[in-house]
This record gives structure tokens, C-alpha cells and sequence, in this order.
């Protein structure tokens, strides 16, 4: 949705695809982040509660979205988020010109023509650039071989929050599937982890330095 605003503001007439049902939120909620009032209503509340109350502020504050053909997943974004990693996308005013229609939701694509592309209901479209957004996926057991850090799936053994650390100096970052604040937690203790390690082997070689030392210069009295 990012990508379709940018090109709006450079005089672009961009049309999107929705291909799968996606979590709108605002980027504000009273005034404040809304990724930090779920953190904050998340302390004290279940999950599905806070959901609930995400969900209503964003049909109270965005309005209708799925009469403009984006669809809201059956399940809330921090369990959506939390069971498949999809991120809710925060609104920073592409709804507007959805709204305005200077961006064009359509049906999906049938096919690639010459000039333009063919729309699953028929109706053809001239454009000049197609843009995939297609996601991504981990390719971690594809070159980390022998490990137990890593399932098959790509993503640490360890559930979280404790999937961060490996054996030997192995680390992971960003593997939570809870988005930049996930990245943010495992961040942190990696540093933090470093940060004990290097005290640790300091202090040793210190010690070593000061005992070597005070040998030699026993020995030569």
C-alpha cells in the first residue's frame, strides 16, 4: 500500500491487487502509536480482547475499507500476527486516495498482454509496470547445515521469546514473527549477550596479563 502512496505523490496512476484479506489499522489511537497502545492494553488484557478493541478503533476511525474490496481476516491482527507473522498495515494515507480513487483497487491479474494485463473479470488494464510484492520466507536450512538451532521451516527451534541465541557465536534476529518489536526484543539481548561475553573474555585475558607479569617480575628478583 506504501508502494502505491509513493507513486501517487509522483503523479503515478497506480491500480492494486488485493489478493488475500488484510488488517487495516490507524496509524494513531488517541493520539498515540497505535503499536503502543496493543502493547500496553496486551499487559494487562487477553490477546483477543485487545483485538477486539484494535479492530473497532479502526472501523471507528478508517471507516468501511471492504466496500473499496480490502477484506479483514476472520481473525485479529495480533493473532493473526502472532500465528502466521502478518504484519496489520498501518494506514499513513493511502486510504484516502483509495477513497478518492487516485489509487484503483481491481481484481486480480489473468493474464500479461502486450500493452497492459487482463484482469480475472475480464477487463484490461494499460499499464506501463507491474510491481510483485510476493513476500519472503527464510532460506536459513538451505546453507546452515548441521544445525539444531533451525527447523525445517526456517525459524529457530526455540519458541520464542528464547529463540535467539545458537551455539558458537550463532545468533538470530528478527525470527518472531512479532514484526519490528519482536526484531527490537531479540536485538537487545543479542547485544546484551555480546556485550556479558566480551566483559567476560576481557577481564580473563586482564587477569592472565597481571598474573604473567608478577611472575616475571618475581622471577627476576
Amino acid at each position: 500500500m506504501e508502494i502505491c502512496l509513493d507513486l501517487c505523490h509522483h503523479n503515478a496512476l497506480p491500480s492494486m491487487v488485493v489478493r488475500s484479506s488484510v488488517h487495516v489499522l490507524p496509524r494513531e489511537i488517541l493520539g498515540r502509536s497505535t503499536f503502543q497502545v496493543a502493547v500496553s492494553l496486551a499487559k494487562w488484557l487477553p490477546v483477543s480482547v485487545v483485538d477486539r478493541v484494535l479492530v473497532a478503533s479502526a472501523r471507528l476511525i478508517l471507516g468501511n475499507i471492504e466496500k473499496y474490496g480490502i477484506r479483514r481476516p476472520c481473525l485479529g491482527p495480533l493473532q493473526l500476527k502472532n500465528r502466521e507473522g502478518k504484519t496489520p498495515v498501518l494506514d499513513i494515507g493511502t486510504l484516502s486516495k483509495i477513497r478518492s480513487r487516485d489509487i484503483r483497487i481491481v481484481p486480480g491479474i489473468k493474464r500479461f498482454l502486450g500493452d497492459g494485463v487482463e484482469l480475472v473479470d475480464g477487463q484490461t488494464l494499460a499499464i506501463d509496470s507491474v510491481i510483485l510484492a510476493t513476500g519472503y520466507s527464510s532460506n536459513v536450512p538451505s546453507w546452515l547445515k548441521k544445525n539444531d538451532f533451525f527447523s525445517r521451516d526456517g525459524f529457530p527451534k526455540t519458541p520464542f521469546p528464547n529463540g535467539w541465541k545458537g551455539e558458537r557465536g550463532l545468533y538470530a534476529v528478527g525470527f518472531t514473527r512479532r514484526g519490528l518489536s519482536g526484531a527490537s526484543m531479540d536485538a537487545i539481548k543479542v547485544a546484551q549477550d555480546i556485550c556479558r561475553i566480551w566483559k567476560s573474555e576481557t577481564e580473563q585475558k586482564s587477569h592472565s596479563v597481571r598474573v604473567a607479569c608478577h611472575r616475571r617480575c618475581k622471577h627476576s628478583h
